[in-house]
């Protein structure tokens, strides 16, 4: 399905906004194809349980969070809108005809650097940055922006563990 034939994304209501940054022992090259390819999240992100690949730079992706006793899920189309040096966007992209919640995921990967005048890169150090957006109404009253911010921090630990050492 061509950009002019999806369907426009419903932009209505509050947008929730989640950004995060982590700084990692780890270079950017070892960081990089972590965050680039959504079928690599289930490995650091628990949020993510499963991307599989349905086409060029597009994946099924599912999202589960627990609330308590219950667990929420999510199921949808992603497809990589940006793909930049260090920086990468996922836009949700269903194909079934229907308007939905926006979803869009950006991560930016750079070297990290020290001082605010001198900037100084710091070798073999990356900061992270996730940003995630989502204009829907899965969860109401702040629980979304509670699970989703405690699932954020648990994929900073489990991404740090990952490219740490081993």
């Amino acid at each position: 399905m061509d950009g002019a034939s999806r369907p426009p994304i419903r932009r209505g209501g509050p947008m929730m906004r989640s950004d995060s940054s982590v700084d990692l022992a780890a270079p950017v090259a070892s960081i990089e194809p972590l965050v680039s390819d959504l079928a690599r999240y289930p490995e650091w992100m628990p949020l993510v349980v499963e991307a599989t690949p349905d086409g060029e730079g597009l994946w099924r992706v599912e999202l589960r969070a627990r609330v308590g006793l219950f667990a929420r899920s999510k199921r949808l189309r992603m497809r990589r809108t940006v793909a930049d040096a260090g920086r990468w966007v996922f836009e949700r992209d269903e194909d079934d005809g229907r308007h939905h919640a926006v979803w869009r995921l950006e991560a930016r990967v750079e070297p990290l650097t020290r001082g605010a005048v001198s900037g100084h890169t710091v070798p073999g150090h990356t900061r992270v940055t996730m940003v995630l957006e989502y204009g829907g109404s899965l969860w109401t009253g702040g629980i979304l922006d509670r699970v989703l911010a405690s699932q954020i921090d648990a994929g900073k630990e489990g991404l740090a563990r990952l490219v740490g050492p081993g």
